[in-house]
């Protein structure tokens, strides 16, 4: 294990997992992000995981109807969503997010868009949110498969030190303070901040 006793046996965890888009929805092409964020959590993850997965069309009542649903009804602890997240007419996740959220972890929007400004300049045009709901964290995350990685994982230099920290690092924590279950990772993908007990 890598933070948490060994002897211990972990609690499963329920993920909800979200795609926002019209085209893979209608399957005009095959759907990534979902796949991609399945694959970078069962990496990071030493919890079991319970998935729930959602590829929907950019449609706000859709998205805010499967939001409520991952929390409410599939009783997720985290829902992650991936696409809609920028300028243009059709990009509504986040205002589907906010609309079902019971408060705003604004944090998260900001790390997410410090990560990708490293990257490149554009990053300010996104709106990328984190809200809670109930005992569930809802967090927006990119559309392509790579800055899902960069995103949830954070940069690292050419020695695989940590440049910018990844969102994740902060998630078990948030998830715990919000009475859910606790969640341990691998430190060779992302570690799990908490802070020391006194």
């Amino acid at each position: 294990m890598s933070d948490a006793d060994a002897s211990v046996s972990l609690p499963s965890v329920r993920i909800g997992l979200v795609s926002v888009s019209d085209r893979a929805s209608t399957g005009v092409y095959r759907d990534e992000g979902l796949p991609a964020l399945r694959t970078w959590l069962t990496s990071a993850l030493d919890n079991p995981v319970e998935w729930v997965e959602r590829l929907i069309p950019d449609e706000q009542p859709v998205i805010e109807q499967t939001l409520r649903a991952l929390v409410d009804e599939e009783a997720c602890s985290l829902v992650l969503t991936t696409g809609g997240t920028g300028p243009a007419p059709r990009d509504v996740t986040p205002d589907a997010t906010l609309a079902v959220a019971d408060r705003v972890m604004p944090g998260f929007g900001e790390q997410m868009r410090q990560i990708s400004l490293y990257y490149v300049p554009t990053a300010i045009l996104s709106r990328q949110v984190g809200v809670i709901r109930g005992q569930s964290l809802i967090l927006n995350l990119p559309g392509r498969p790579k800055s899902i990685q960069e995103t949830l994982g954070g940069v690292r230099d050419a020695e695989g030190r940590v440049v910018v920290h990844g969102i994740f690092a902060s998630v078990p924590y948030c998830i715990e303070l919000m009475g859910g279950p606790y969640l341990t990772t691998r430190p060779e993908i992302v570690t799990a901040f908490r802070p020391k007990k006194k």
